[in-house]
């Protein structure tokens, strides 16, 4: 069980009280129960995907393997003898690659510390490879760190791997079975970790820039020919095509380095490259940086044609990390919202979320917040809300921050009239809105004024009902494991039928479904018998014909739906006269 006082600690931070850890601790460990709604007094064994799922993670990441496995192996060899694993992972938090001591591998694979294991934060809660993903910075994530106790003896250590384009493409972590009780215990795994990410990086950047000038930097000039820190590549006329990430936070501090003219950043231009090449001694290969200070060069010619563009971009393409990932599945509708909501989220645009009651609205809106990675957030329930109710809001009060307006469709029109003159005098305040109207119906049917609408719809964002999706399998896998770890699993039978069912209550009736269904069956298979009979909507005259366009003239889920036979649909249609469009 876990320790009491571990669960009084978290529900502090849910309270807003620091715990005195790492702030990407505290953070993580809202987001597991606010975002994931993760219970810590579980204890959940580690995630493994399936023999497929791993073979098409591994695939895709093989070429990166390939080019990492030479330096996980040096350094492996240097922490050889001291219990340290070694696991890479891709984007998604999947391990594909793996250093061990073959003598623990049988409790190595428990604890989740072996190829196949899925260390996303939404599934292992808070752990290295989770917050790394998500904060894309080093973490260490020390024992009780973890947010449950199946990793608590745990100690990780992570350094995100970045493609050269500046994507999260991997993530490389060092960690311990068992470990002394310091977290400072891990400050030299955690140096080692992150110079084996910028090594990583440096070699996908010379693999994929042989037609290209490269530049390399160093503070000082002893390694600067062996082992640089940093590094840009450069089209002719002189514009950045590729960095590493230390070269990101160098030469623009964290900022957008891609497509940035080299003299614009450093004083030389492309014209002055061979004058940094090899046959100079290094101390006299000084480059003047923007801020007045200088580092030391080494520039490489264009050399032999370069292959194709397999590298770290190809791996973090095949899936983003961070909390808007873990919202859905391999749905396309789906994916194109949260790659939306992802670019959108760093940024000062007002958002508005419509969606069916149910359908994850004010999720979404959270995870964007967590993605923005501002201050403050507060939602209020706009049905009922009064002026000084968004004066009082914490968000309003801690600076930058979000305010998150649900149900704006039912704001008070008094309170509608104040809000625009609220919202500009907290011009840090960014406001997400969620609705279940359609948003074109709000200013036509004069749900809320026209000026409101416009400050607070700079971008909408539609969430597809729970009927509509196509990753509805992965959502039942994930509802299960949350709800039940590993103890519950669908028969075939089963999942089909609830693929097959229209979900007019969305996500909260399919929780509901699955709670039922885990209470009366007998077993730890869930079958046919144990689900309860759909629900049918009934907000509206159903005809018969109404139904079976509905369902895509699918004659068995046209039957489920009415809850009746498929037979009885059948006769329906011929004694209606009924025909399939087309």
């Amino acid at each position: 069980m876990v320790a009491h006082h571990h669960v009084e600690e978290i529900e502090q931070v849910l309270d807003g009280h620091p715990s005195g850890r790492d702030s990407y601790v505290d953070a993580s460990w809202r987001r597991c129960v606010e975002l994931y709604g993760m219970d810590p007094t579980r204890s959940d064994p580690a995630h493994v995907v399936t023999d497929t799922e791993f073979r098409a993670h591994r695939e895709q990441a093989d070429w990166m393997i390939g080019a990492a496995r030479s330096g996980l192996q040096s350094l492996f060899r240097q922490v050889a003898g001291q219990n340290y694993v070694l696991l890479l992972t891709d984007a998604k938090g999947v391990c594909v690659d793996f250093f061990g001591d073959d003598l623990f591998v049988d409790e190595l694979q428990r604890a989740g510390l072996y190829l196949g294991s899925n260390w996303s934060e939404n599934l292992a809660g808070t752990c290295g490879v989770g917050a790394c993903i998500v904060t894309g910075e080093p973490v260490t994530v020390h024992q009780d760190d973890h947010f449950g106790n199946a990793h608590t003896r745990l100690s990780c250590t992570s350094a995100p791997i970045y493609d050269s384009l500046g994507q999260l493409a991997a993530v490389l972590d060092i960690s311990l079975l068992r470990s002394p009780t310091p977290k400072s215990s891990q400050n030299l795994a955690m140096s080692l970790v992150t110079a084996a990410t910028r090594r990583v990086e440096m070699a996908n950047l010379m693999a994929a820039s042989r037609r290209e000038w490269v530049l390399r930097f160093s503070s000082s000039p002893e390694f600067l020919d062996v082992d640089p820190e940093a590094a840009v590549s450069l089209d002719g006329s002189g514009r950045i095509i590729g960095a590493t990430r230390a070269a990101t936070q160098m030469l623009a501090h964290g900022g957008k380095l891609i497509g940035a003219r080299i003299d614009e950043l450093l004083g030389l231009s492309v014209d002055d490259l061979p004058d940094l090449m090899r046959d100079r001694p290094t101390e006299e290969r000084v480059v003047a940086l923007a801020d007045g200070g200088a580092v030391f060069g080494h520039a490489i010619a264009p050399q032999a044609p370069r292959r194709s563009q397999a590298n770290l971009s190809a791996l973090s393409n095949h899936g983003r990390g961070g909390v808007l990932s873990a919202l859905a599945g391999s749905d396309p509708a789906m994916t194109t919202l949260l790659t939306r909501a992802e670019r959108l989220a760093p940024t000062h645009v007002p958002l508005m979320i419509s969606g069916e009651s149910g359908s994850g609205k004010t999720k979404l809106a959270r995870a964007i917040h967590m993605a923005s990675r501002r201050g403050g957030f507060s939602a209020v329930d706009c049905a009922g809300a009064r002026p000084e109710d968004f004066c009082q809001s914490p968000a309003a009060q801690s600076g930058p921050g979000t305010l998150l307006l649900r149900h704006i469709e039912d704001l008070h029109p008094d309170t509608a009239r104040v809000l625009p003159g609220f919202l500009d005098a907290h011009p840090d305040l960014r406001p997400v809105s969620t609705t279940g109207c359609d948003p074109s119906d709000l200013v036509s049917h004069e749900r809320i004024p026209a000026k409101l609408y416009f400050r607070l719809s700079g971008s909408v964002l539609n969430i597809p009902p729970l009927r509509e999706r196509q990753d509805l399998g992965w959502l039942l896998e994930r509802l299960l494991r949350r709800r039940f770890g590993d103890e519950m699993r669908l028969t075939p039978s089963a999942r089909a039928e609830l693929l097959a069912r229209d979900w007019p209550g969305n996500l909260p009736e399919l929780g509901n479904v699955l709670d039922v269904a885990c209470a009366l069956a007998e077993t730890s298979v869930i079958d046919l018998p144990d689900l309860p009979a759909a629900t049918v909507a009934r907000d509206k005259e159903q005809t018969l014909e109404a139904v079976l366009d509905a369902c895509d003239w699918n004659m068995a889920r046209a039957a489920r739906r009415l809850g009746v036979n498929r037979s009885t649909v059948l006769r329906r249609i011929r004694k209606e006269g009924l025909r399939a469009p087309g």
